[in-house]
């Protein structure tokens, strides 16, 4: 009998190469692929006809070869255009780098074409549609297939057939839910909701099984959250930290006064540091609001008192944009820092480690290379985190584990809503930095379809003649041929013919990160105008120079997340600017980029968020910047959220030895990054 604890190489068809891709997915065990949950669904609908296709549906067409194929060439695009008819009329159906087709279709043969009309270049087209025969498609008719992540040399078959393997393994889920409590809330078993999502009746069976495992992960993350808490019973104080008159004397030199709720973020800091217990606190702080400069005060705070610091990033440009802002203000006040990244390397990373462990280092600054077993403070006293969420649980834990019990301060733009953040962050105190510096120039919104592409190109060209820079977000990395959205491969090599004179690069998470590295400080140096990029950029870089986004398909982000990318821009003192383009004018994509037009501020636009995101949601809209679960989304599925933290702490209750409850057996390492 198969389990979740099997390797993958017991199925049928996986052998030592195969193994190897599954294991670019992060896929090792059965249970690994139990939850490789699809990215979406192929729809098979009952065909309609030729006259009754309408702009941005999905549908099948009967229809017969009425023309032989024509292969247009188009720069390095093979655009391949049949006509096919049936008795409404004739229309055009087309093709990209698809010239076998050619010899695929005949002349009067029937087919079922299954795709999606679009409008291109003014024209309407059914697009690279899928095709069938008659006879395989009434196997089809009303189904719904999972389509799942891939790396290369691995096909969405191959993943379906592996998932027809494990069949069983779902029913060996055990049910720790009682069965008052799913027939209360309308909830599916988990056995029923393993299998539904793979291998769904219908659309409403995919919500129900959804529904059910966002339940599911939220209980295991609370569950988790709670075994931590258990664990990390509040420490006493080993460094009782008073603010000295070096924080002053800083804040003097500074050319604008902080904020008013800069001011109390500080104040709750350094009660916290001169209290009894280590200060556990959480600075969530809006775009652009200032945090950087409330960890600096901090970390001289800690100095001054004779302790060490560390700040830690989630990106080596972020750790020496901090390394260098850091370095300009504290010199003055000489205090040593340094930075330790992944990539220092040999005796000069030996020269720091140890410099770190005499106590010859005051602050020190880096991303992940901080946590590692090698680096050994002396006296480390406050331990920072940037952009918190992109860093696991356990890597905080290990964070605060270096020396004696340091004080942890993490610091997040992602605005939660105060009632989720509680809920979320229930071991943290919580700090919200909601204020703009009051030399900031709101950033210039507005929401337009891609008939405005042409203007907005015109736009960036000023821009860069008045010494500005742009960043251009694409949803997707390369072309893909059932979704018409625009990528980033594409799309900096129009702009590149578009803007010959202008440095355009492009960027995306499938580069290493020595190649992102390097991207992101050449646009910090300003050795690029444009920066075509995915949504990596979210965390990352910090240059006042960047003055003009334009974001394509911003119906298919979070509108949390959309606000999280606009903060790359008004950084600066010029004016900056943020134009969201819809690929689809539908009234529910305008209402809601309408919030992001009318409002800069995070929270109001995370509140709206939470209003106008509906149980249909996941099929395309995701937010990237929140909690990293696997199906839930703190958002969408808010209400959700708060039941199962209701309901985690009744079975708590309930359950004198809690650990024992079957389904709930997790591993540390499952608990998703936040």
């Amino acid at each position: 009998m198969i389990k979740e604890t099997d390797n993958l190489n017991v199925l049928k068809g996986v052998g030592v190469k195969s193994a190897a891709l599954f294991l670019k997915l992060k896929l090792q065990t059965v249970g690994d692929l139990v939850e490789h949950y699809p990215r979406y669904y192929d729809r098979f609908p009952n065909p309609c006809s030729l006259a009754e296709l309408k702009e941005g549906e999905r549908a099948a067409v009967i229809a017969s070869v009425h023309s032989r194929m024509v292969i247009k060439r188009v720069r390095n695009l093979k655009i391949c255009v049949m006509k096919v008819k049936d008795n409404t009329g004739i229309r055009e159906f087309t093709w990209f780098n698809a010239p076998f087709l050619a010899n695929v279709f005949h002349a009067n043969e029937k087919y079922v074409f299954v795709g999606e009309t679009v409008l291109r270049n003014g024209m309407r087209t059914f697009q690279h549609p899928a095709y069938y025969t008659i006879k395989d498609y009434e196997k089809l008719k009303n189904t719904y297939q999972p389509v799942y992540s891939l790396t290369e040399g691995l096909t969405n078959n191959q993943l379906r057939k592996c998932v027809k393997q494990i069949i069983p393994v779902f029913e060996q889920k055990q049910e720790y839910l009682d069965r008052d409590f799913l027939k209360e809330h309308s909830f599916i078993s988990l056995p029923d909701a393993c299998y539904q999502i793979h291998f769904p009746t219908n659309e409403a069976s995919i919500i129900a099984a959804r529904r059910r495992l966002v339940f599911h992960e939220f209980l295991k993350f609370f569950y988790y959250l709670d075994r931590l808490k258990e664990h990390e019973t509040r420490v006493l104080n080993s460094f009782v930290v008073k603010e000295g008159s070096m924080v002053q004397k800083l804040l003097e030199t500074l050319p604008y006064s902080l904020t008013s709720a800069q001011l109390r973020t500080l104040q709750e800091i350094h009660a916290d540091m001169a209290g009894e217990y280590v200060m556990n606190r959480l600075v969530q702080g809006d775009v652009g609001s200032g945090k950087t400069i409330v960890a600096v005060l901090s970390l001289l705070t800690v100095v001054e008192a004779g302790y060490q610091g560390a700040l830690m990033a989630p990106t080596e440009v972020l750790a020496k944009q901090h390394y260098e802002t850091l370095t300009k203000l504290l010199t003055p006040f000489s205090v040593r820092l340094c930075l330790l990244t992944g990539s220092i390397k040999g005796a000069k990373r030996r020269e720091i480690l140890n410099q770190i462990k005499e106590g010859e280092v005051d602050i020190v600054i880096g991303t992940h290379a901080l946590i590692q077993e090698s680096v050994v403070y002396q006296s480390l006293a406050l331990a920072i985190t940037d952009e918190q969420h992109r860093f696991g649980v356990r890597q905080r834990e290990r964070f605060a584990a270096k020396g004696l019990h340091p004080h942890v301060l993490v610091m997040s733009a992602t605005p939660i809503p105060r009632t989720l953040a509680m809920m979320l962050y229930g071991d943290m105190s919580i700090s919200i930095m909601d204020e703009l510096p009051k030399n900031r120039l709101p950033i210039k919104n507005c929401v337009v379809g891609p008939s405005y592409r042409p203007a907005a190109i015109k736009f960036m060209r000023n821009e860069i003649a008045s010494g500005h820079q742009i960043y251009v977000i694409c949803p997707m990395i390369e072309e893909n041929e059932k979704q018409e959205l625009e990528n980033v491969t594409d799309y900096a090599r129009q702009l590149q013919e578009a803007l010959p004179d202008v440095r355009v690069a492009c960027l995306h998470g499938k580069m290493t990160e020595e190649e992102k590295n390097n991207i992101m400080t050449a646009f910090a140096k300003a050795e690029t105008d444009i920066l075509v990029s995915t949504t990596v950029i979210e965390v990352g870089i910090n240059v006042p120079n960047a003055t003009f986004m334009l974001i394509e398909n911003a119906e298919r982000f979070g509108l949390a997340t959309l606000h999280q990318l606009r903060g790359r821009v008004g950084r600066g003192d010029a004016q900056s600017y943020c134009v969201f383009m819809y690929g689809k004018e539908t009234q529910k994509n305008k209402e809601r980029l309408e919030v992001l037009n009318q409002s800069n501020n995070g929270f109001e636009i995370a509140n709206e968020d939470l209003k106008l995101r509906g149980p249909g949601d996941f099929f395309g809209i995701r937010q990237s910047g929140e909690l990293d679960f696997k199906l839930a989304d703190i958002y969408q599925d808010a209400d959700i959220l708060t039941l199962a933290y209701q309901q985690f702490y009744k079975l708590k209750e309930e359950h004198f030895a809690f650990e024992t409850i079957p389904g709930l057996d997790w591993e540390p390492e499952q608990l998703p990054t936040i």
